[in-house]
């Protein structure tokens, strides 16, 4: 018989865990059982929001983290305010984002900064300071990739490139913290577009591309997120959930 809560006594961070794919995987990874630790940087109202909704059904199982992952010291503080919080690591979902287009001939130092810094060197530097504690609980690690880190996205090859590089830790970072710290990755393929026009032309243009005609759901993300962090004898691997994009020609 299938547990119901794989996860309880375990404690998860998520980064960017206030609202979008980062919110419903707080949701699948607390349904399971976790303490859930979700940081934030501006989003204040959608955090205290996410930590009342959950705590209504299980009360002293949610924390708030508050701080900037561009600031590089703020990384080990973030550790040691998870640690405040509960005493233990064993769960690290770096899920915090940023995304906006960067034509080459417009494109900025100060925007590869940004992209690279929150898409790939915060989440490695991030596991660099959880190791010793995700290594004492063998813990798991879990990245929040893209199918554009294969299939370069138009008019954002900065970010095609940052996630590329956060596959590559994946993989990576298997073969470093391995045997005691399995790592994994999700890459997400048509759920969620930006807000306004363009997110709907975007989606438009997409939807016809994808083998199953339709978009995902953020639940279709989450589950796979717990999947991994319970899947003791899985680590390097990146699960593409996209309909098929990602095979499609």
């Amino acid at each position: 018989m299938l547990d119901p809560q794989p996860l309880a006594g375990k404690t998860a961070l998520i980064t960017g865990g206030a609202a979008r794919l980062g919110a419903m995987s707080a949701r699948m990874l607390h349904a399971a059982g976790a303490h859930v630790i979700i940081h934030y940087r501006n989003s204040a109202e959608k955090a205290e929001a996410l930590q009342s909704e959950l705590q209504q059904a299980r009360p002293d199982s949610v924390s708030l983290v508050q701080g900037d992952l561009l600031d590089f010291p703020y990384l080990t503080q973030l550790v040691d305010d998870c640690l405040a919080a509960t005493g233990k690591l064993d769960i690290l979902l770096n899920n915090a984002s940023n995304f906006f287009p960067t034509p080459v001939d417009a494109a900025t130092e100060q925007q590869w900064d940004s992209l690279f810094g929150v898409n790939a060197k915060a989440p490695f530097f991030l596991a660099k300071e959880a190791a010793p504690v995700l290594r004492e609980r063998s813990g798991c690690i879990v990245n929040m990739v893209d199918i554009h880190a294969e299939r370069p996205h138009k008019n954002h090859p900065i970010y095609s490139m940052a996630k590329a590089a956060n596959a590559m830790m994946v993989k990576s970072l298997a073969r470093e913290l391995a045997p005691e710290i399995r790592v994994n990755g999700v890459a997400p393929g048509a759920i969620l577009w930006p807000e306004g026009k363009h997110g709907e032309a975007s989606k438009d243009k997409s939807l016809p591309r994808i083998p199953l005609e339709r978009a995902g759901r953020p639940e279709n993300i989450a589950r796979t997120v717990l999947f991994l962090a319970t899947a003791e004898y899985i680590t390097g691997q990146i699960i593409a959930v996209d309909g098929g994009r990602s095979v499609q020609q």
